[in-house]
């Protein structure tokens, strides 16, 4: 008997012999030849199968109608993928509420806010006393009314007197007031003044002629007169072109408005206390002007 290990068919020799294989007991056996071909014609006929096959002629229902690449049955080569159907997504946002609500509290009193009663005192010169006594109901409207400060004049030192008081909504407001009347005194009218109560970015500069150049006699008069101009031609022109107020005390001048207009005003005096011509400040400003519309 022959063992089922060697049971498989063998491929002849050249000669048309059949091969001797091994047996178990050690002797070669022998296998027919005609056996051995017939064999091989059954096996060459007899196509292997496997997993992967699809019955190509079974119509696509029954194939299956999963997504994923199927066998191309028109002679053409390669793959043809097949269009999944996909149902719409609809996404709901889920607003989860919170567990507690935002809270709301009052506004804080002065008392609360930890202000105290605080005093701020303006001195007076001399030459802005009269103008001070003409404009007084015109300066407190805007102090009492809105900021809800109490102001005085003490004549004996010759200032003017702001305090706070149980009304007072905002903490800063008794040093915009202070801010507003120093202005006035500096020599500023009071609609442009009262700039300062209104807007948060003003500020106002100060600086001597002797700052920039040592000038004395006619020379510091001359000075003056340039930055004016005739009939304050001049002196407006920086104002109109820079968006700022000018204030000419003798040999000081205060400037003001933002930081950047202050220092494009303050940069136009310098020329002029330096000597430039005035139609080569008006040209400058002329530049500037325009660039200042294009950004508004």
């Amino acid at each position: 008997s022959i063992d089922p290990f060697w049971a498989a068919p063998s491929s002849t020799a050249g000669d048309g012999r059949a091969r001797a294989r091994p047996s178990c007991s050690g002797r070669p056996a022998l296998v027919p030849m005609a056996a051995t071909e017939a064999s091989l014609k059954v096996a060459a006929l007899v196509p292997v199968p496997e997993d992967d096959d699809l019955d190509l002629d079974a119509p696509a229902e029954e194939q299956g109608s999963g997504y994923g690449p199927i066998r191309n049955n028109t002679g053409e080569r390669g793959i043809v993928f097949r269009p999944a159907e996909v149902e719409d997504v609809v996404i709901e946002s889920i607003e989860e509420e919170a567990p507690y609500g935002k809270p709301e509290f009052a506004a804080l009193t002065p008392k609360q806010q930890g202000m105290a009663r605080q005093l701020r005192r303006v001195p007076v010169p001399p030459h802005r006393m009269t103008p001070l006594k003409n404009s007084w109901m015109q300066l407190l409207q805007p102090v009492v009314e809105h900021l809800k400060l109490q102001a005085r004049m003490n004549t004996k030192r010759r200032a003017v007197e702001l305090r706070n008081s149980e009304e007072t909504e905002d903490i800063g407001s008794l040093q915009k007031a202070a801010d507003y009347f120093k202005a006035f005194m500096l020599g500023f009218d009071q609609t442009d003044a009262v700039a300062l109560l209104r807007l948060d970015d003003l500020f106002i500069e100060s600086f001597e002629i002797q700052d920039v150049k040592r000038l004395q006699g006619d020379h510091l008069s001359r000075c003056i007169g340039r930055i004016a101009g005739k009939d304050g031609k001049t002196k407006y022109a920086i104002e109109n072109a820079t968006r700022t107020r000018i204030s000419l005390c003798e040999n000081k001048i205060h400037i003001l408005g933002s930081f950047a207009n202050i220092r494009l005003a303050r940069d136009s005096i310098c020329s002029l206390i330096l000597g430039s011509a005035p139609g080569k400040v008006y040209t400058k400003l002329r530049t500037v002007s325009k660039r200042l519309q294009e950004r508004i």
